[in-house]
C-alpha cells in the first residue's frame, strides 16, 4: 500500500535525522523550538514506535508490481532498527536495573547510532528515487 510506503519514508527520514543529529543538538550546535524537540524522551518513545510499527507493516506491503517482502527489505529492517534503537534509548533511561544483555546492546547502539541514522536516511531517499528496485 502507498501509504505504508509514505509512513516508512517518513519516519526513516525523521528517525534517521535524530539518531545522526543526537549528539549535536545535546551539544548545543543544533537549535530546536522552545515547545518541540526532537530530543524530547517522550518524543523520542512515540517516534520510535512508531517508526517499528511502519517498519513491521513494510515488511508485510509491499508497492504494486514490487516483489513481496524482499523488495522493501533495507528500508524497512533499517526502520526496525532505528526504532528499536529509540525505543531502548527510553526503556534504558527509565530504568534502574543493568544486565549484562542490555549493557551488551547498549555498547553496539552507542557505537553504530550514528551511522545507522545516516543509512536509514539514506535508504529512505534511494527508496523514494526508486520505489520499484529490488531491496530498495
Amino acid at each position: 500500500m502507498i501509504q505504508f510506503y509514505f509512513l516508512s519514508i517518513f519516519f526513516n527520514v525523521v528517525s534517521g535525522y535524530v539518531l545522526a543529529m543526537e549528539d549535536k543538538e545535546r551539544e548545543g550546535l543544533i537549535e530546536t523550538g522552545p515547545y518541540f524537540s526532537l530530543n524530547n524522551e517522550t518524543v523520542r518513545l512515540v517516534l520510535g514506535i512508531l517508526t517499528l510499527v511502519s517498519g513491521l507493516l513494510k515488511l508485510l506491503s509491499s508497492i504494486q508490481g514490487d516483489i513481496p517482502v524482499i523488495g522493501d527489505l533495507l528500508p524497512a529492517v533499517l526502520g526496525l532498527l532505528v526504532g528499536f534503537i529509540l525505543v531502548f534509548d527510553y526503556y534504558r533511561t527509565k530504568t534502574s536495573i543493568g544486565s549484562e544483555k542490555s549493557e551488551l546492546v547498549e555498547g553496539i547502539i552507542a557505537k553504530n547510532k550514528r551511522w545507522l541514522g545516516f543509512a536509514a536516511i539514506a535508504s529512505a531517499l534511494l527508496h523514494f528515487l526508486f520505489p520499484t528496485v529490488l531491496f530498495l
